[in-house]
């Protein structure tokens, strides 16, 4: 993905009018033909220069196709026009890292029934709700080999559903149903622990990976963890192989592992991504990790690596004894019924000790202290939230990752253009940009996330291929008054 031009705060820079593609599907409230002039508002493009001022974007169908500063670019003649004075604009987040479809949100449950077209869409909306304009799911359902002559029957939503557009939600891409020893995958629930191929050696991870690839996922996914010693896990001759077929297959894989050691091991491998901090567990980077890194990225050896480092449990729980301020936020009540953020969460920090709140901050710390080593050599961050589980907010997560991100120590800045740019880029989806060409997914916010990340809360309006979500109607029919 080439990276845009920069803007100064005292340059002006005007995008050159590009034609929007005429077949590109159209948004909920999108009109065939319609074009829209935004202005007035503080817009950070998502590449990570400069906020301009006093802003001007053209929005034609779904895309945008132009952008600089008012009084000075352009626009064209007879186009809508909405005023934006006073707002901040940044382009719609993508969540790489998310587990839909399970969740039963109203009733607070889980199970495979619910893994259907029309649940997994809910969902997409209430990621679309909160300002995200895709994601990639999982261990997602889907039918696959049980490596003993069958097949699992679940069916193929998550594969129909990446390939629809629909209005007012978030875009769908599946990383499939992912490969693990058997019961160390998926947790959280058992609706989701015998999604992942079982696999215990290495003939049965080619075959996995053989029928993995017909489903053309993102890339595929492995765990590589024992759980703390309650289930075995992937050994690395098994993951090797793992990763040397789906390279074959031209498909990246990403990990999710615990130790140091193994996550060596799958640098040497050539995997490109992990769905938590590399190292954690205890364990501490050291030099040899970021040598092996910084050696992957010098010679050109699968250099983009990412990660989505998700410290938001840490963050929340050093938070624990008490009740942040997060939790009376109207914003996280749109979409759960308030009864169950006190059961699963307010009720939950509130029973935290003194001792547990302390080695969360301890574990914060050094999680946070990876993240940053391995992002200096090379590994990249993106969002990931992990959400979809009883416990996890769809949506309303991705804001605190943002702050659980500021809280290790990178910028507001570099936290948008984690969460915008390069996860766009990882989910190999046209957003992320605000930048003519690309898909008009954009937030509009009442206060400026530079000045406090939290601010990606304060959210005026979300636009997705360049139409208004209609926010009202979600929220009226997630939250009936009567």
């Amino acid at each position: 993905m080439r990276r845009q031009q920069s803007i100064g705060t005292g340059l002006l820079v005007v995008v050159a009018l590009m034609t929007a593609a005429a077949c590109a599907p159209q948004g909920a409230t999108g009109q065939a033909g319609s074009v829209t002039v935004f202005e007035g508002a503080r817009l950070i493009t998502g590449d990570g220069s400069a906020p301009i001022e006093d802003a001007v974007f053209v929005v034609e169908n779904d895309r945008f196709t132009a952008v600089g500063r008012r009084g000075a670019l352009p626009v064209p003649e007879g186009a809508r026009r909405v005023d934006l004075t006073g707002k901040t604009v940044m382009p719609a987040m993508v969540d790489v890292h998310g587990h839909y479809g399970y969740q039963n949100v109203p009733a607070a449950s889980m199970s495979k029934e619910m893994y259907t077209r029309e649940n997994l869409i809910d969902h997409l909306e209430r990621l679309a709700y909160h300002g995200i304009s895709a994601t990639i799911g999982i261990a997602d359902l889907v039918d696959r080999s049980d490596l003993r002559g069958g097949r699992t029957g679940w069916g193929d939503v998550p594969l129909r559903m990446r390939n629809e557009v629909v209005p007012g939600a978030a875009l769908f891409r599946t990383a499939g149903p992912g490969i693990a020893w058997p019961g160390s995958g998926a947790q959280g629930h058992p609706s989701r622990s015998d999604v992942p191929y079982p696999v215990t050696s290495v003939g049965e991870a080619r075959a996995a990976v053989q029928d993995y690839a017909l489903m053309k996922p993102e890339f595929v996914k492995i765990w590589t963890d024992d759980r703390d010693g309650r289930a075995k896990k992937l050994t690395p001759p098994i993951y090797r192989a793992i990763a040397e077929e789906a390279h074959r297959q031209g498909i990246p894989v990403a990990a999710h592992n615990v130790t140091l050691a193994d996550a060596k091991e799958l640098v040497r491998a050539g995997v490109e991504g992990w769905v938590h901090v590399p190292v954690r567990g205890g364990d501490e980077v050291d030099d040899e990790i970021l040598a092996l890194v910084r050696a992957r990225v010098a010679q050109n050896n699968r250099p983009r690596m990412w990660m989505t480092p998700l410290v938001r449990p840490a963050w929340m729980n050093a938070q624990g004894g008490g009740r942040p301020t997060w939790l009376d936020d109207p914003l996280l009540s749109d979409t759960y019924l308030p009864q169950h953020n006190e059961e699963h969460l307010a009720k939950e920090l509130a029973a935290m000790t003194p001792a547990q709140v302390e080695e969360a901050r301890r574990t914060l710390a050094r999680d946070g202290r990876n993240a940053m080593r391995l992002r200096e050599a090379g590994i990249r961050v993106v969002l990931g939230t992990d959400t979809g589980q009883i416990r996890h907010r769809i949506g309303y997560f991705a804001h605190l990752e943002l702050e659980a991100l500021v809280a290790i120590g990178m910028t507001p800045m570099e936290v948008i253009v984690a969460a915008t740019r390069d996860s766009a880029e990882i989910a190999g989806v046209n957003t992320g940009l605000v930048a003519a060409g690309r898909n008009a997914d954009f937030i509009v916010l009442d206060a400026n996330p530079l000045e406090r990340v939290s601010n990606t809360r304060r959210i005026a309006d979300v636009y997705l291929r360049g139409a208004r979500v209609d926010r009202a109607a979600l929220r009226a029919r997630w939250r009936p008054t009567t």
